[in-house]
């Protein structure tokens, strides 16, 4: 076995972390839309010759399409690679509007590591604006799809391929912008890359990745891994609504096989997941393995970690896949679509099996782990601006995090690391509305030992009429509490005080008329009526709790001015007595709108009420 310099890892992995960082800046200060530009709704990975995953801050899309198209002997210096098909990205593209580009590295001649950005924009064609129509039947309606392509060959860009994407979209200079920072970006990335095998040599640099996959591998088994007890573990959750058909339960289940002899110590089963939607829900994740999906699931396992600062420490790079198996349903189910099934709103399936991996890793260490969270989702409004002009915003807003053992939830965060809501001032110098209020929904968070995040609460008031479009789950269904914790409260819309769907394409708004977004909060961690009665008075003094919600909720009784309330000891043990006997304990809350979808049926084996 070849010994490795510490020393020497180290840097490598600090230039790494460091490239991709750079090749990310690059990206943000170069773009032309908002969407990547401000929003920052876009990721970078570094990826070994071996299309390893080396970089662990974020996901990231798949070189494996590349590879299969394009023979690596063929490639060339100052090549830029292309693709955003879903059904031909082995998994790594989840909707046509994220779009990838991949730069081999080269050094001495030959490729020996690629750099990859790959990001959601404003418009790729189909049938709405935004290329995500919520109630899409077919993928042919949802915009332009490109298998991998060259589209720069040595360093020239392929004119063509370019002018044909532009031309399919409603924005095609918002669109050749981002194409062009984000290509010349990965080939600086690529050339720092290269600055550091030319410095080490090719041989010493790939021996250090070898080993931090295999520290990120060794890391997992002895840290996370063994916190889980043997045996078969069952949960599910669900998606609401297609689009198409009347909102119903949409099931994703994971059964978790745990066996620490073997070498592949997680078994994880979607068998029991619902056939594929008609409309846009469905995710294409049953290729090459389920790589993609063993590494945007893998982070939920950090929650094990002994301490919150350790489990910020843990990176998810491809040390993570030889530990977990994934076993698919046969073709035909949400996440196993037939072209040309839609995709759109693959958020609800994906973004689903994180907290299904979450609730049945619950149920396996007895409420170990973080209650539920649904932190995105698309909102927006287009039409013209005062001179005439189209214009398109949208807004990929989050919401509250689930409360966790140690502390509450986040408020407002998003599942994409560093990624932002749009700011006030440059919203309203570029597009026709007002935004008079952006603050934190109150008593969205699940009430618990520790409260779930907040979301947003947004209020917009337009200068000229638009459409309204939203892509959203949780508007009816809740993010559950766990450990005796509460659900949180769900995704709402109002137009005008005119409750709007979770998905609509082009709901017409007047001039003057507000909309009112409140995202959705996390849920709440261990029972209520054990949560500090000071931090509730705290809640109430922020804004983050009603009285009500903190006498209903929590049995804390409150007294003085709003603004500097005092607990009455007496009167809130009293309320909270009565309330521990009429509401006992359980393990998971799924909130009043599960009970309304599913007629307050529920498995045995997979639901806990």
């Amino acid at each position: 076995m070849t010994t490795v310099d510490p020393v020497l890892v180290e840097i490598v992995e600090g230039t790494l972390a460091s490239v991709e960082m750079e090749v990310e800046t690059a990206i943000a200060r170069t773009a032309r839309s908002p969407m990547i530009r401000d929003a920052h709704d876009f990721r970078a990975g570094i990826h070994d010759v071996r299309m390893r995953k080396l970089t662990g801050r974020s996901y990231s899309a798949l070189v494996q399409p590349i590879v299969r198209d394009f023979p690596i002997a063929e490639m060339n210096p100052g090549d830029v690679f292309f693709h955003n098909d879903v059904y031909l990205s082995e998994g790594g593209i989840g909707h046509l509007p994220d779009l990838c580009v991949t730069v081999p590295v080269f050094h001495d001649g030959e490729v020996v590591a690629f750099v990859q950005a790959f990001g959601h924009h404003d418009d790729i064609g189909g049938a709405v604006p935004g290329s995500m129509p919520s109630h899409a039947r077919s993928a042919f309606e949802e915009g332009l799809m490109v298998p991998p392509i060259k589209l720069w060959d040595r360093g020239v860009p392929n004119r063509a391929a370019l002018t044909i994407m532009t031309r399919n979209s409603r924005m095609p200079d918002s669109l050749a912008g981002d194409l062009d920072a984000e290509c010349s970006a990965c080939l600086m990335g690529a050339r720092r890359l290269g600055e550091l095998f030319a410095r080490y040599g090719r041989a010493a640099v790939e021996a250090c990745f070898d080993a931090i996959i295999a520290g990120t591998t060794e890391t997992f088994r002895r840290e996370l891994l063994a916190k889980i007890p043997e045996g078969v573990h069952v949960w599910e959750d669900y998606a609401e609504h297609d689009g198409v058909d009347e909102p119903r339960l949409h099931a994703q289940r994971i059964t978790l096989t745990v066996d620490h002899s073997a070498d592949t110590p997680l078994i994880i089963d979607f068998t029991g997941t619902s056939p594929q939607a008609k409309g846009p829900i469905n995710h294409a994740g049953d290729y090459a393995g389920g790589v993609f999906l063993k590494k945007w699931l893998a982070p939920i396992l950090r929650n094990l970690a002994d301490t919150p600062e350790r489990m910020a420490e843990l990176d998810v790079n491809e040390g993570v896949v030889p530990l977990i198996e994934m076993r698919f349903p046969e073709k035909g189910t949400l996440l196993t679509p037939i072209f040309p099934a839609p995709t759109n709103a693959r958020t609800f399936v994906i973004l689903r099996l994180l907290g299904v991996l979450a609730g049945v890793l619950a149920k396996a260490t007895g409420g170990r782990m973080p209650a539920d969270q649904e932190t995105i989702r698309y909102t927006g409004v287009y039409g013209e601006d005062h001179d005439g002009r189209p214009y398109l915003m949208r807004e990929v807003l989050g919401g509250g995090s689930g409360g966790r053992r140690y502390a509450d939830g986040e408020d407002t965060i998003h599942v994409v690391p560093d990624s932002r809501n749009i700011p006030v001032e440059f919203a309203e110098a570029r597009w026709p509305f007002r935004v008079e209020r952006l603050g934190l929904a109150r008593d969205s968070g699940g009430p618990g030992l520790y409260r779930g995040g907040l979301g947003y609460d947004k209020h917009i008031r337009m200068l000229r009429d638009a459409s309204f479009m939203s892509i959203a789950d949780r508007s009816i269904l809740s993010c559950w509490g766990v450990n005796g914790g509460r659900a949180g409260r769900p995704f709402l819309v109002t137009v005008d005080g005119q409750e709007m769907e979770g998905l609509v394409d082009d709901f017409p708004v007047k001039e003057d008329q507000i909309i009112r977004v409140r995202t959705t909060g996390g849920g709440g961690w261990g029972s209520p009526y054990d949560r500090d009665p000071s931090l509730v008075a705290a809640d109430v003094r922020d804004g983050k709790v009603s009285w009500e919600a903190a006498r209903d909720d929590y049995g804390v009784i409150l007294r003085g001015p709003q603004e500097a309330p005092e607990v009455d000891a007496a009167a809130t043990e009293k309320t909270r007595a009565a309330l521990r006997a009429a509401n006992p304990s359980r393990l998971f809350d799924r909130g009043p709108g599960y009970k309304t979808l599913s007629g307050g049926h529920s498995h045995p084996d997979v639901d806990i009420l």
